[in-house]
């Protein structure tokens, strides 16, 4: 049957990216309490394409993935996207694995047991035979405002923030570690489950530790730089503020260290 995908295409320029979005599958991911854990992932993945190659073979990009049947990791990866690259005959080969984690927390004071959910991701980039692998969470945390406190006679304002981290390391890295501090940066984790105990614990901390999103920005990038095996990370925060109809951001970036 005719590959029509090699014929020449029409307008000779190479192309980035191309492949399929939104597939799902069953997915398994390191643990750090109970050694692995059981999740569902949407993957993106795509190669670049030679201006001389009308398109893509799309159905085997599914073919790949079926075939890869193992937990996520970077060495797991870098066998996908290497397959991946030899299937589609190309030099670049890119996955993106969209997931939620899940960490069973303690209540502050009660101790009442409660699952929370981490959106995560795991991205990867292969070319020339080397793997550029990226973990990402999204963390919630509240804050507490210090100027509206400061100048309030009751109360202060205060809302969730959203600390988002993309971090590339040596060896291997912990989604905990990463979790740990972004819920240190802010004036309060988040929590499932509260009984009132936990409430008047988690408000009277949050308020005894007023945070900006600045606040937020710089004691995530202290703490992910003090990381011995962190080699380059972006951290965002963003605010989504009660009293405004806005949200506040800010955003630190470090330069790569050696792998």
């Amino acid at each position: 049957m005719a590959d029509v995908q090699k014929h020449p295409a029409s307008v000779q320029l190479p192309i980035d990216r191309v492949g399929v979005k939104d597939l799902h599958l069953p997915l398994v991911v390191r643990d750090r309490q109970s050694g692995t854990q059981h999740t569902v992932a949407r993957v993106d993945l795509a190669v670049d394409l030679p201006a001389a190659f009308k398109g893509t073979h799309m159905s085997r990009f599914v073919e790949a993935l079926e075939n890869w049947e193992e937990e996520l990791s970077r060495s797991s990866l870098e066998k996908l996207l290497s397959d991946i690259s030899v299937r589609l005959e190309a030099r670049r080969a890119y996955a993106r694995f969209d997931f939620p984690y899940f960490l069973r927390q303690s209540s502050p004071k009660s101790g009442a047991k409660g699952l929370m959910g981490y959106p995560c991701s795991v991205i990867g980039a292969y070319e020339d035979g080397r793997l550029d692998f990226t973990l990402a969470v999204d963390v919630p945390v509240m804050t507490v405002c210090p100027c509206s406190l400061a100048i309030s006679d009751q109360g202060a304002h205060s809302q969730r923030s959203s600390v988002r981290i993309q971090a590339k390391f040596k060896g291997f890295l912990w989604l905990e570690d990463l979790i740990e501090i972004a819920e240190r940066s802010g004036s309060s984790p988040v929590y499932t489950l509260l009984k009132r105990e936990d409430e008047k614990f988690v408000t009277e901390a949050a308020f005894a530790n007023p945070a900006f999103v600045e606040d937020v920005v710089r004691t995530a990038a202290q703490g992910l730089s003090e990381h011995p095996r962190i080699t380059w990370f972006k951290v965002e925060v963003e605010s989504f503020e009660s009293i405004h109809g806005h949200s506040a951001q800010a955003a630190i970036e470090s330069p790569a260290k050696p792998a």
